[in-house]
């Protein structure tokens, strides 16, 4: 595949207004909430979140909103800058499998381990300092290193932990308005940094760099989604859409008591509830229900809300 002939940054998928998508995301964030919860309470699978994209192109944005409903206590975000000494000494997956999520957990590497066939093939002086042995340094580096990478996904997808990437597919034009923006806009002048506008320069070989990985490395247990970038609200919406989904797939449970804790829980409830004086010596009713009066309306538009969210979520369809 290429990306600048078989994908469309600017694409909406039918969603014509901002407002329409803030709406489904924001259904989307509580549908992900909800199996976020089911996910740690199972304690069975975890999660990997592989997001790759150009400079400017919105990664840390999609994790803010995207996960702003979710436990962070149920949540790793983990970013990858130029490798230090001590992971230079070790094989180019070691640092990677260091900061896998744990059994229940959502983990986010903001740039993964795609870097290896990405700015390095980019930048070759990188794969220099590896210290790879000479024979380990051949023309068929980046094939070899797309395998192993199919290969570790596959190990991980085997143990329960599900892999999911995402490439936020931003245009060049959109690049250079962000950048600008970063440098007219006083609180974003932190954001800016001249070795990206010198990574710009690049353009033509990033592009090839990432159609030949996608390719590469788009598997049957660890597809790539190209998702479409240069509006950031939609970006968000489709980056949600696929989480949910995945989880939804995985349909994590709540574990079930059995019925000897059932009959201990009754137990420590009758104790609880004599302890109580006064009027508060009957039992508590309706704990963790919404109340009949003034929440039936809130609550019906709460499920209209989530079911417009799943059709989108699961079949890429607006409401």
């Amino acid at each position: 595949m290429r990306l600048g002939k078989d994908f469309d940054p600017g694409f909406k998928a039918g969603v014509r207004k901002k407002k329409d998508g803030v709406q489904l995301l924001q259904s989307g964030i509580e549908l992900l909430a909800d199996y976020q919860r089911r996910l740690a309470a199972q304690d069975t699978y975890g999660v990997l979140v592989c997001l790759q994209a150009l400079d400017a192109g919105g990664k840390d944005g999609t994790i803010r909103h995207v996960m702003s409903g979710v436990n962070p206590q149920g949540v790793s975000v983990s970013s990858f800058k130029v490798p230090s000494t001590e992971e230079l000494d070790h094989d180019y997956l070691w640092r990677y499998a260091s900061r896998l999520p744990r059994r229940g957990e959502i983990g986010i590497f903001n740039r993964s381990h795609y870097e290896e066939v990405l700015v390095v093939r980019v930048h070759p002086e990188n794969l220099a300092r590896q210290k790879l042995p000479e024979a380990a340094r051949g023309p068929d580096v980046w094939e070899r290193r797309y395998r192993e990478i199919n290969d570790w996904e596959r190990y991980l997808t085997d143990n329960g932990f599900k892999v999911v990437k995402l490439f936020l597919n931003l245009s060049k034009e959109e690049q250079r308005i962000r950048f600008l923006k970063r440098i007219d806009v006083p609180e974003r002048n932190w954001k800016f940094s001249a070795a990206d506008v010198r990574e710009r320069s690049r353009w033509d070989d990033y592009q090839r760099a990432f159609s030949q990985m996608l390719s590469a490395t788009s598997t049957e247990w660890a597809p790539w989604y190209v998702i479409p970038a240069d509006h950031k609200w939609f970006a968000r919406l489709c980056a949600a859409g696929v989480l949910a989904h995945t989880l939804m797939d995985l349909d994590p449970q709540y574990p079930r008591v059995s019925n000897r804790t059932r009959r201990d829980l009754a137990k420590v409830r009758r104790e609880l509830e004599n302890q109580a004086q006064g009027r508060l010596a009957r039992p508590v009713r309706g704990v963790g229900h919404r109340r009949q009066e003034g929440q039936e309306g809130q609550r019906q538009e709460g499920q209209s809300g989530q079911v417009e969210a799943r059709a989108f979520l699961r079949e890429g369809r607006p409401p």
